[in-house]
């Protein structure tokens, strides 16, 4: 007859209990899967799956006592460890919705928004176009499936204990913030600076020449102008995703170490 003991059966529950908090939390917290259009139930039976797919292939996991205060602070970290490597791809997305914006501001049209149906949210129309095409290069390059490469290679690099995480984790987690700025400011650059030039040039015929209505003129001039720019800098868009997301990728692997 077959039996089981109690110890086979909370090996087998800690073999699946630890990576499917990390899992499932990072699942909450990434872009795509993680915005509202998703639900719930779906991204919970996503990490389920995932987690018995590769649930065989993870390091040992430590002994399970459902009675002891550390098993509940393990669950804690692994659920903080899949939040900030989801929150590190949020970043990765809201680059290019912060360029776009900084570019909107500039060219006139930071009064257009719409409403963003992933986050629920009102962002600028220019920031939502760079988020919706962001997205659709993200899955044609299969970035979805990377996502969960990362996460799976995170056992690795991190394995389940409480000593794993590194405090100065924390802290680059929290400094990814000012490479979001730096990043959306340099891919916003070029167009800005273009732009700067046109409002500086109406601003001097506006003094040599007060007599002409420079804003009737220059409003629209600069928003044409601005669409234009952005029509050349797509050309370019795919290069620029490129770099950051390499940058992106060696931070998150680094990120432990």
């Amino acid at each position: 007859m077959f039996e089981l003991s109690v110890l086979q059966i909370e090996q087998w529950v800690a073999a699946f209990l630890w990576p499917f908090f990390r899992i499932a939390s990072f699942f909450m917290a990434v872009p795509l899967l993680g915005s509202q259009l998703v639900n719930a139930r779906v991204r919970m039976f996503l990490a389920l799956a995932v987690t018995v797919v590769v649930a065989p292939l993870l390091p040992a996991m430590p002994d399970f006592d459902g009675l002891h205060l550390n098993t509940y602070l393990i669950i804690a970290q692994q659920i903080l460890v899949g939040a900030m490597l989801g929150f590190l791809f949020q970043v990765f997305y809201q680059i290019f919705v912060l360029g776009g914006q900084m570019i909107a501001m500039q060219m006139g049209l930071g009064f257009a928004s719409m409403t963003d149906p992933a986050n629920g949210i009102s962002v600028v129309m220019l920031g939502q176009f760079y988020l919706t095409l962001i997205m659709m290069i993200f899955v044609a390059l299969n970035g979805h499936l990377v996502m969960i490469e990362i996460v799976v290679r995170s056992f690795d690099v991190v394995p389940i204990s409480l000593e794993a995480v590194d405090r100065n984790s924390y802290w680059r987690i929290l400094m990814a913030g000012s490479w979001m700025f730096s990043a959306a400011m340099l891919m916003a650059l070029p167009a800005v600076t273009a732009l700067l030039v046109v409002n500086m040039a109406f601003g001097i015929m506006s003094r040599a020449a007060p007599q002409l209505n420079i804003l009737a003129v220059g409003f629209p001039f600069t928003m044409v102008l601005g669409l234009f720019i952005n029509w050349v800098n797509l050309g370019g868009f795919l290069d620029q995703y490129m770099r950051i997301s390499a940058f992106v990728l060696d931070y998150i692997e680094n990120l432990f170490l």
